[in-house]
């Protein structure tokens, strides 16, 4: 028994406009497997339903699908069992009819389509024709054909290693048992006569049961449904704080704040929540614009769902240092951010030029005192660092509290300490001959978060700096108020204007 090796096939499709195809391999694929060397795209066809191979000089067609039929000449293949191929064989498998035109130099194969004929309604038309044909074959190979038994085993190993259909294997589950002909095999269906059915009544009640319990969980246990608990201000029911700083309470209700459904633009809608209902009074949830030009929301510096201890506020507040810092590598719509002050803060003054950018319009518009101070002293946008000194000055002297230890003025009350020009500055005032070491040492002394009203004693150290005595973000509250801040004069809307 001679080894397999490669061999030529010619396939013609008359069933699809496509040009003749040449395969080359040791054997050839027949099914409905899209890699099939002939591709047959019929339910009846299986995955991999027949092989042809080239044994002694001679082409045999060996049946792999033990759930479908395959004929040779009417003559019906048993499973894993093989048949010798001539010119002139006609293969049926399903609606396919592969007539084999040639088997010296290479192997050809037609392959047509007929709908209207299924296997097994053709086996008579064959019988005479198939005895003709088998004899001329051993009369011009002499009769020395293979024994049939080693081909087939020969067959077998080489397609056993690449047949996919294990279930064609004799077995209690797969009898070997030859599939039914002609329309018996297309038109039997089961019956469910013995099977007693679902009653169609439950799938609807189930679902009601699951929805009902699902609606009454969401109502009852809130929390159920939270990847973790909300702080406590977020899951009162009343107002902690006089005034209040927010339309209404949120009593641990998702909906106060979370929009339903799943949806690319929920956290804007969830942004746009918690700005519509922290607008009263006495706060407003405002956005500086350096913030609001690189994508700075609500939740971005105010998050949630970490615990019921949990503080949105210090978070926020902490949130400073941790975002404002040459460690972090994120982009904020397309731009970076660096520790600020070159790392440390104070007096903005570096090599006698200042490098506060100053206020924008914005900010400017909620101090009308500065703007005052501005046009009083003839001081306009034009002259850089002339109008960055006087913006700064314009905000300390004479409006903020001294803090104990630092010398000041004294206001009109004749009890209060103001901020003067000796509180930082102890040599020179102006000219070159200005003091710009001495306040360095100072600004700490006011800018931490021990001088805010309210909060101040839930700070965890009062002495430690807070960017937000500075930069203010919320700049409508009343709770989040320097006690160093004094009362405003009453300015008519004619002063306000600053060129």
């Amino acid at each position: 028994m001679g080894t397999a090796f490669e061999n030529t096939f010619i396939i013609i499709r008359e069933d699809r406009a496509v040009d003749p195809k040449t395969v080359v391999n040791e054997g050839l694929k027949i099914g409905r497997h899209p890699d099939s060397d002939v591709w047959l795209n019929h339910p009846s066809v299986s995955r991999l339903h027949a092989g042809i191979n080239e044994i002694e000089g001679y082409f045999y067609l060996i049946n792999l699908s033990a759930s479908s039929a395959t004929t040779l000449n009417g003559r019906t293949i048993p499973f894993n069992e093989a048949a010798a191929l001539t010119a002139g064989d006609e293969i049926q498998i399903g609606p396919f009819f592969l007539k084999v035109e040639q088997t010296v130099e290479a192997f050809t194969l037609r392959v047509v389509l007929e709908f209207a004929v299924n296997v097994g309604e053709g086996v008579s038309r064959h019988t005479s024709e198939l005895y003709k044909e088998q004899l001329e074959f051993k009369r011009q190979t002499g009769g020395l054909i293979p024994h049939s038994s080693e081909v087939v085993d020969a067959l077998k190993v080489f397609w056993g290693k690449r047949t996919r259909e294990k279930a064609g294997r004799p077995s209690p589950l797969h009898p070997r048992t030859p599939p039914h002909s002609g329309k018996r095999r297309f038109n039997w269906r089961g019956t469910r006569d013995l099977v007693r059915p679902w009653p169609f009544a439950v799938f609807p009640w189930a679902l009601i049961m699951v929805g009902t319990l699902s609606g009454v969980a969401a109502v009852s246990y809130k929390i159920a449904f939270a990847p973790a608990p909300i702080s406590n201000p977020h899951t009162r029911t009343t107002f902690a704080l006089t005034p209040p700083i927010a339309k209404q309470a949120n009593g641990s209700s998702c909906t106060a704040c979370h929009v339903l459904g799943v949806s690319v633009t929920n956290k804007e809608k969830m942004n746009a929540n918690c700005g519509a209902c922290h607008q009263t009074e006495n706060f407003a949830g405002t956005i500086i614009r350096a913030h609001r030009d690189a994508g700075i929301t609500c939740t971005t510096c105010h998050a949630e769902h970490r615990g019921e201890d949990f503080s949105p506020l210090m978070a926020a507040l902490e949130s400073c240092a941790k975002c404002h810092n040459d460690d972090n590598q994120q982009l904020y719509r397309g731009k970076s951010v660096h520790t600020p002050h070159g790392g440390t803060y104070g007096y903005p003054v570096k090599d006698g030029m200042w490098v506060w950018k100053g206020l924008d319009n914005e900010e400017l518009a909620s101090k009308p005192v500065v703007g005052v101070f501005l046009k009083k002293n003839r001081v306009t946008a034009n002259q850089t660092q002339v109008w960055r000194n006087a913006q700064f000055h314009g905000i300390h002297v004479d409006r903020v509290r001294a803090v104990e230890g630092l010398e000041g003025s004294l206001a009109e009350d004749g009890v209060t300490q103001m901020l003067s020009c000796s509180s930082c500055h102890k040599g020179g005032y102006m000219g070159r001959n200005v003091d710009r070491d001495y306040p360095r040492t100072t600004c700490a002394r006011c800018h931490n978060a021990k001088v805010f009203n309210e909060r101040a004693t839930v700070v965890r150290n009062g002495e430690m700096p807070s960017c937000t005595s500075c930069h203010v973000q919320h700049v409508k509250d009343t709770h989040w108020a320097s006690t160093l801040r004094v009362e405003q004069i009453q300015i008519r809307p004619s002063e306000i204007e600053v060129r």
